[in-house]
């Protein structure tokens, strides 16, 4: 088959049985084209052409593309067994369990493994309410938690949540990074604040150092827990191992995906400290998952998170983080016509701009320019940018050249309007 009716027939079948809108989007924003092969920061289509990934899977590929060490861990774990029987001992889970502990701020502890970022944050709401015995949670206006039911009734976007209601009942959404609406807002019914650290999906949003800790003591002063989804800031994103650790918060319970499953599997985690976990102890069944915890996903997240500590792979997204966001601030000086701000930590990083219409105009052109990147779901004016946290200088000085060059030819648009 040659590449012409090899890109026309995936079109075909996206049109037919995945989404006819996906498929005149993807043709709209000039990727009519099919990925077939990455390796570190680099994608390659059908045809050789390289892209440079700041996209990263939406947070997914910290650790780059097909990472070896991860790549042979699931090997190896291939040959063994794939899957767990459910009956006897995993060791892969275990092993991965205790690294969690290690991990993850203070006497976090316990961890149940999931498939996801929602099945996470969905496990934590449930430990959360279980613990408490109460049903009322806070979560933050603009917040992104994931769409499956509970989840989706945590996230703050109502443009995808008023089609499903009525989702779950007691939750309440208020303006994020704001303490005065958190303390207004919990009580002694909330069973749960839970809080991105940094919002993602809501548009790079960093809040103010007093928010953590005031959410913290909060949620202690109620007895409720304090939520932390850490599943895009998660595993050195922030230029931290957790984004929680620039507050020194230790929450009750915190969630890990993404980026935990190396860029190979999908893998999750809820992570609770162990007054929080009794009821699982006292009845192990209450929450369970087929195909969570598998040995294939455990071995790919053990190996991610060492390579994570064995390249200081926080450490060198704080360098590149702080070299990288200098550059586009000097750009949103230079065209503050098309550029309002530029935020973030580490290589997490959001490029607020002037219009709404300018993010797909500049997508394509960067798209051109062999950089993938988009803009965040619940703000689609900010242009998101998360690349493999081991990018190459050479690589982020082509990714700021062709920024140059998209956003100069954005302020010519702009300027003929």
């Amino acid at each position: 088959m040659d590449r012409v009716q090899l890109v026309s027939e995936t079109l075909d079948k996206y049109e037919k049985y995945v989404n006819p809108s996906l498929a005149r989007l993807f043709r709209f924003m000039g990727l009519a084209t099919v990925e077939w092969q990455a390796d570190g920061s680099i994608i390659r289509d059908i045809d050789g052409k390289e892209y440079i990934d700041c996209l990263g899977g939406y947070g997914v590929f910290s650790l780059g593309h097909r990472h070896p060490k991860v790549v042979e861990a699931v090997k190896r774990q291939l040959e063994l067994m794939p899957l767990s029987s459910k009956v006897l001992l995993d060791k892969p889970m275990a092993d991965l369990a205790e690294l969690l502990a290690e991990i993850t701020p203070g006497d976090l502890t316990y961890s149940f493994i999931v498939n996801s970022g929602a099945e996470a944050v969905e496990g934590a709401l449930k430990l959360a309410r279980v613990h408490t015995g109460r049903a009322k949670v806070v979560s933050a206006i603009n917040s992104f938690h994931g769409k499956t039911f509970g989840a989706l009734s945590a996230t703050g976007r109502d443009l995808f949540r008023e089609p499903f209601q009525p989702l779950l009942s007691g939750f309440t959404h208020i303006p994020y990074g704001n303490v005065e609406a958190l303390e207004m807002a919990v009580d002694a019914d909330t069973a749960a604040i839970i809080l991105e650290p940094i919002q993602g999906e809501g548009g790079i949003i960093v809040p103010p150092d007093e928010y953590l800790p005031a959410a913290r003591a909060i949620a202690s002063h109620y007895g409720a827990m304090l939520i932390c989804d850490e599943v895009q800031t998660g595993l050195g994103r922030t230029g931290k191992m957790f984004a929680v650790d620039y507050s020194a918060v230790v929450p009750d319970i915190i969630t890990t995906a993404k980026a935990l499953g190396g860029g190979v599997m999908p893998v999750g985690a809820f992570t609770a400290r162990p007054e929080v976990w009794q009821k699982y102890i006292d009845a192990p069944f209450l929450h369970t998952s087929t195909f969570g915890g598998n040995p294939l996903a455990c071995a790919a997240a053990i190996a991610a998170i060492q390579v994570v500590r064995d390249e200081e792979l926080a450490e060198r997204a704080a360098e590149s983080g702080a070299y990288l966001i200098g550059a586009l601030k000097q750009l949103a000086k230079a065209y503050p016509e098309v550029i309002s701000e530029v935020r973030g930590r580490g290589l997490m990083i959001g490029m607020d701009l002037t219009k709404e219409g300018t993010g797909g105009f500049l997508m394509a052109e960067l798209i051109n320019h062999g950089i993938l990147v988009a803009y965040t779901l619940n703000n689609p004016k900010v242009i998101r940018i998360e690349p493999p946290l081991a990018i190459e200088q050479e690589l982020v000085d082509k990714v700021i050249a062709a920024f140059t060059d998209a956003i100069k030819l954005a302020a010519d648009m702009i300027e003929d309007l």
